[in-house]
């Protein structure tokens, strides 16, 4: 018995040693392991620790295009959530190989293409919705393509006042659109004056500023995601002075009657306050900033084109866009300032998504529309964009910018 103790006591010693050596170990080797390569590469910012309260390191929405003939679309002309005039492989647009042979680098690093399903994966039984003018939907018909691509089961979806919206069911995932083109609701009030009136006026369109568009105003806790935009429909084109806008609140017009950008920051003021409280705070929301335009020779209406072969160089970009230029394009760069103002201490995030899509001029449906005399009709289209094209460069963003937020905010839990 004696000799066994001994041998107890002689022992003791090793296995303390032992075992703090092995504790030592797991210590210092730990950090590497939660950081090793092999860690998702969903966050876009790996090296940054889990409770950094910091944006992506890489800044999305600066940089330049590359042209890089192995990069290609994702879907093609067969999508069936295509839109007719934006299906430019379909109608047969010059250079659409070119077109889609441009990889937009972010300054300084790069960042994947999406994953579709990875991203689907990401988003299991969760909703997505868009609220606000065609650009987009312009957006939303490149999600919904590239998205089919992991879900080829994927079926149209149209509740809840969606335009247009598709549900897949792999991943119980719905992404859809809600048309809003000024978010506040609007209506047409004809003139009831005696016809000797000479104002000019047929008409107003009357603008509610304190009241969500009827296609939106109950989707609030719907959507696990929103993404607003709105100001392509801001202008005298679509509100001419014989069919102007007027400013109502609370039942009565503000005076002075507001022009056209004043009204803009009216609703701008308003809508922001009311996504503010009544969308949920869980809710991941973002603003689109302005899709820019490209009409050169004229605007839209006056035999504005866009038969353009290659993006513009940044050298151009001020010239076409700085509003002190006067140029038909500017309203993108104006409206954006009154945006961003708006949107100041609050919790949606910016999406900006116009300095990159000013450089490419090349990618609009132009003169392929798909219909037999529409640019007779409608003149050139140098706004919306052709798909596939720019508007899944905007998918690629979104997704991340969706994937880091959902990321950071499950490390916060």
């Amino acid at each position: 018995m004696m000799r066994n103790l001994k041998l107890s006591t002689s022992v003791f010693p090793g296995i303390i040693f032992f075992s703090c050596l092995l504790l030592y170990l797991y210590s210092t080797l730990l950090p590497f392991y939660a950081h090793s390569p092999t860690e998702s590469h969903n966050s876009l910012t790996p090296s940054t620790p889990a409770f950094s309260p910091s944006p992506p390191q890489c800044n999305l929405f600066h940089g330049n295009w590359v042209e890089d003939p192995s990069h290609e679309p994702i879907y093609d002309e067969t999508c069936p959530f295509h839109r007719n005039a934006w299906n430019c492989l379909k109608n047969k647009r010059d250079n659409m190989g070119r077109i889609n042979s441009w990889r937009w680098v972010p300054s300084g690093c790069d960042f994947p293409r999406i994953d579709p399903v990875g991203f689907l994966g990401l988003m299991r039984n969760r909703r997505i919705g868009f609220v606000g003018d065609s650009l987009n939907e312009n957006f939303l018909a490149s999600f919904l393509c590239i998205l089919r691509v992991a879900d080829a089961g994927a079926k149209r979806w149209k509740r809840k006042g969606a335009w247009r919206g598709a549900y897949f069911p792999k991943f119980n995932v719905t992404v859809a659109y809600h048309r809003a083109v000024l978010l506040a609701k609007y209506e047409w009030q004809p003139k009831q004056s005696a016809p000797s009136d000479q104002d000019g006026r047929e008409g107003i369109y009357r603008v509610n500023v304190d009241t969500p568009a009827d296609d939106w105003v109950n989707i609030t806790d719907f959507y696990d995601v929103l993404i607003f935009n709105t100001g392509h429909w801001w202008g005298p084109d679509k509100f001419p002075k014989e069919k102007p806008l007027v400013f109502y609140k609370a039942g009565k017009p503000i005076l002075p009657l507001l022009g056209m950008h004043d009204g803009f920051k009216v609703v701008l003021k308003n809508m922001i306050s009311y996504i503010q409280k009544k969308v949920p705070s869980k809710t991941l929301k973002f603003w689109r900033l302005q899709s820019p335009r490209h009409f050169y020779g004229g605007d839209w209406n006056q035999n504005g084109s866009c038969l353009f072969d290659k993006p513009l160089e940044e050298s151009q970009l001020d010239l076409w866009f700085d509003p002190s230029n006067n140029g038909v394009n500017k309203e993108a760069r104006q409206l954006n300032l009154l945006i961003e103002e708006a949107l100041q201490g609050t919790d949606i995030q910016l999406l900006d998504l116009t300095h990159l899509s000013e450089f490419r001029a090349d990618a609009h449906p132009s003169i392929w529309l798909g219909k037999k005399d529409a640019v007779a009709e409608w003149g050139q289209d140098c706004m919306h964009w052709c798909l596939p094209g720019v508007p899944d460069t905007w998918v690629d963003i979104l997704s991340e910018e969706i994937q880091y937020r959902l990321d950071r905010r499950q490390d916060f839990d």
